[in-house]
């Protein structure tokens, strides 16, 4: 499932790129790294499976820093430039959904769509909040998770704050802990189930959502079930190169292979200037 990237002028190239649960607007988001991405990356088809912009976080507390709008931009600028944009709203940006089957500029908003890969599998693509009713939780449980997921979070600030301190890269303390934790891993088992059944009882070949922040590439029951995590925990996109393979990148981690290639690539072309001379 998974292929190696093709290096273009501007980094790295791909046919179809799937992103999710970025969260603009909501303090958590690590939208620098995401615009570094942007900046980095070429496509033909880019897909936004909701949850782009928190609106549930701005009503409570406002937050929208110069980086947050210089995504918005990077996004508007690929589709001016000729990338397909498709967004599809999740439940944090709801109110999107008001303007299904309509276009926000070169933007096009749709209620979920079928994907074709390269090599012909057919993938069911939403953002996944509509799966909520098979995690059957209690208003106390609700309370009690977003609670400690909030303070998930918090822990994964400071770890993430002490590792800078001493040179470290980025690290998701909050992917490793929820995966875990029993009721959690249980959960994202149950909407993973779900959402390749519908795949299933659609006739598809699979699968790729958001919402769960928990990315994964996996066959199920012979049906494909992508999540492309999110820009919060996990910093992970899904891709697909020319000949349909799909790959999940960690950008935090594949930033630092770009930026040694990128290095590397500089070291030759002065050994060779240095020659001609």
């Amino acid at each position: 499932m998974t292929s190696t990237s093709q290096h273009g002028p501007e980094g790295l190239r791909y046919r179809t790129v799937w992103l999710s649960d970025i969260h603009l607007g909501f303090k958590d988001c690590k939208a620098e790294y995401l615009l570094d991405f942007l900046n980095k990356m070429e496509c033909e088809t880019l897909y936004l499976l909701g949850d782009i912009v928190d609106l549930w976080a701005m009503k409570k507390r406002f937050c929208w820093p110069i980086s947050h709008y210089e995504v918005i931009r990077a996004l508007f600028q690929k589709a001016q430039q000729g990338t397909r944009v498709v967004y599809i709203p999740g439940n944090h940006d709801d109110s999107m959904r008001d303007y299904i089957g309509e276009s926000l500029g070169p933007v096009e908003i749709a209620e979920e769509m079928v994907h074709e890969t390269a090599d012909g599998r057919r993938l069911l693509l939403f953002h996944g909040d509509v799966l909520d009713g098979h995690i059957r939780l209690g208003r106390f449980d609700r309370i009690v998770g977003d609670a400690a997921y909030e303070f998930l979070l918090f822990l994964n600030r400071w770890a993430n704050f002490f590792r800078r301190r001493f040179g470290l890269s980025y690290w998701s303390l909050a992917v490793y802990l929820k995966n875990r934790v029993k009721n959690a891993r249980n959960a994202i088992d149950v909407y993973e189930k779900a959402a390749v059944h519908e795949a299933k009882r659609r006739g598809l070949d699979g699968v790729v959502c958001g919402h769960i922040h928990q990315a994964e590439i996996a066959m199920r029951d012979d049906v494909l079930y992508c999540n492309d995590g999110d820009w919060i925990e996990s910093c992970t996109a899904l891709a697909e190169d020319d000949s349909g393979h799909l790959e999940l990148i960690h950008w935090t981690e594949k930033r630092q292979s770009v930026k040694q290639l990128k290095a590397s690539n500089d070291e030759v072309i002065s050994d060779v200037v240095q020659l001609m001379v």
